[in-house]
């Protein structure tokens, strides 16, 4: 997990030294005292088991297509134990195995802590998707009703299986995350509990955030997919040795949907498929479940970082599910790890759910969540409820510059008073850019890792703070309101929250965008939290007229940040995000006013929580 350089390494070796605190065994445990804690588990089960088996064979669905699974069983002298054991599996999009040279690569290499759960008696497996891996079948879309159906008739396959106990649980990141609640949704007799991590909640706020279509992202993950449908062959099950049903199936994937090419046709919330019935970001959004995922009572451990790409997803899964819950938000990005002992986290809840084994991880407070920059000895944080209830919403009011830098296009200030008077005007530059390796292309294998924002600052509009007398603590979801005019009809509008080093430099903590004539306010049809929802229906758009002043007011995802003493918070301000996002590219570029007077107070709104 990294921030960006310098400053972010530092702060790297806090997050870790404080990982390994959490995750740091006392002698006593090792003599048999019972330890259950976030991170931390031991003395309620045992490793028993020394050995592994893998099979991998095709398991039916109703609709008789075949699904490939690999399956990990607990075995004594390489012959699987016949114990009755929890099964915890995950629907796999991107390859349950794959040929690596000689050997495989399978879930438990890119998933190691899942060897431990095998250690402690539970059997683990991993499905490739329809139309995906060596399953046969082709993918119409994503988070479909036939991967819902899917889920169940495995999840009962599982079941019914006599070296199962009949109960199941599910794990997984990411798209792996996103099946567990789809699974959730058709609710199986058999599933007890599962454990997402970094999973989408609102499609169309993914894809089309503020109504500017994640061009980079889709285009990258679609095409990677292709690949791996098409071209990329997974490992065949034990039964095809020659990898004549592999082909067979690799020859459904080639009628899978382009997700690219869909995201395309489907600029709107409520942009409706050919047929006249299908709405694309509604009818396959995660969201769309959570009253059948309710109704289901399966327990859920959501799993969230700060640097993802989901942390506001986390966070709105559970404030709108009523089942049995946990959430836990750490400073990792979608691909990134600190020393949190994650196979840990796996077995307590596991252990409880689908052992019985009383461990007392739901005695506990239910939201876990790590304050970057915070001192080690304090950056895990528990609470009962979020928002946090300590939170003040303090507005910083955009001003004018005390002097000129040279900073940014207009060095401007972050004032606690609302301005009498004033207005910033600029030609937007299309080339700024949080670079090619953010939260977003992490999300795809990209890499992560920002640099140093100060070129991006020097070509934006920034506001920002004098230094620091003291830290400041800012842990929930910014949100800011723009007062702007435009010499066009329409415009995107990027806002960054960052944190200034002493020397200048300048780091990246989160973000938000609008399109503009996306700016239509709307009750949400879920819990948000009470911030800004924009529908962004065909209908809601609304062109600007041209040096008309408009608010544009939107959310920034979720943080949890320590603005050390002596550093200064800065808002950037910029109208593209280069190579990541399809921004409007004007030509000739408009003329852009930000007005920060009496009657426009542009601001934004942070939720700062006071010292303990």
């Amino acid at each position: 997990m990294t921030r960006s350089i310098g400053h972010l390494v530092s702060r790297l070796a806090v997050v870790v030294a404080a990982a390994a605190l959490v995750i740091a065994v006392p002698v006593a445990a090792q003599t048999g005292e019972k330890i259950s804690a976030p991170g931390r588990y031991s003395g309620y089960s045992s490793p028993i088991y020394a050995d592994v088996v893998r099979i991998s064979q095709y398991i039916p669905t109703r609709d008789g297509t075949r699904l490939a699974a690999d399956i990990f069983r607990p075995a004594e002298d390489g012959v699987p134990v016949d114990d009755p054991l929890p099964v915890i599996w995950t629907l796999h999009r991107y390859h349950r195995a794959t040929p690596l040279g000689d050997r495989l690569n399978t879930i438990l290499d890119v998933a190691p802590e899942l060897r431990d759960l095998i250690r402690h008696g539970y059997v683990v497996a991993a499905v490739d998707t329809r139309g995906s891996g060596a399953s046969f079948g082709t993918a119409q879309g994503v988070f479909t009703p036939e991967e819902a159906r899917d889920a169940y008739d495995v999840t009962e396959w599982f079941a019914a299986q006599p070296w199962c106990s009949g109960a199941v649980g599910m794990y997984g990141l990411s798209y792996l995350g996103i099946t567990q609640y789809l699974a959730a949704s058709a609710q199986p007799p058999h599933l007890k509990a599962i454990f997402p991590m970094m999973a989408m909640f609102d499609m169309y706020a993914f894809i089309y955030p503020g109504g500017v279509l994640a061009e980079n992202f889709v285009l990258r993950w679609g095409a990677n997919t292709f690949l791996l449908d098409r071209l990329v062959p997974a490992a065949p099950v034990d039964d095809d040795p020659d990898g004549a049903l592999l082909h067979q199936a690799i020859a459904e994937h080639r009628a899978n949907a382009n997700v690219y090419a869909l995201a395309q046709q489907f600029p709107f919330r409520d942009s409706t498929a050919p047929d006249g019935v299908t709405q694309f970001h509604i009818a396959w959004s995660p969201a769309t479940w959570r009253d059948a995922i309710n109704a289901s009572g399966v327990a859920i451990y959501h799993l969230g970082g700060w640097y993802d790409m989901y942390p506001r997803d986390t966070l709105l899964w559970y404030a709108n599910l009523s089942v049995p819950q946990r959430i836990i938000i750490t400073p990792w990005s979608h691909n990134g790890r600190g020393q949190f002992d994650l196979g840990a986290e796996h077995l307590r809840w596991f252990d409880y759910w689908l052992k019985g084994i009383d461990n007392g991880i739901m005695d506990e407070p239910p939201i876990v969540y790590y304050v970057m920059g915070a001192p080690r000895a304090t950056a895990w944080r528990t609470a009962g409820q979020w928002p946090l209830p300590q939170q003040q919403l303090t507005p910083f009011y955009f001003a004018a510059a005390d002097s000129f830098a040279g900073e940014s296009l207009n060095d401007g200030r972050l004032a606690f008073e609302p301005q009498e008077s004033g207005a910033d005007t600029y030609t937007p530059d299309y080339s700024t850019t949080t670079g090619k390796t953010n939260r977003w292309t992490d999300g795809y294998g990209g890499g992560f890792g920002y640099a140093d924002m100060r070129p991006q600052d020097a070509r934006s509009i920034t506001y920002t703070t004098p230094p620091l007398e003291a830290d400041v603590e800012v842990t929930g979801h910014p949100v800011v309101h723009l007062w702007v005019s435009v010499d066009a009809e329409d415009s995107d509008f990027f806002v960054y929250l960052e944190e200034v080093m002493p020397d200048g430099r300048s780091h990246y903590i989160t973000e938000g965008v609008l399109r503009a004539s996306h700016r239509a306010l709307h009750t949400p049809p879920f819990d948000n939290f009470g911030l800004p929802y924009h529908r962004s229906y065909a209908a809601d758009v609304e062109p600007l007229t041209p040096g008309e002043p408009v608010e544009l007011v939107f959310d920034l995802h979720p943080t949890s940040n320590i603005f050390d003493a002596g550093h200064r918070i800065r808002v950037r301000v910029s109208n593209a995000d280069a190579g990541n996002f399809a921004a409007l590219v004007l030509d000739p570029p408009p003329s852009i006013t930000i007005h920060r007077d009496a009657a426009h107070p542009s601001r934004i709104v942070l939720p700062v929580i006071p010292p303990e």
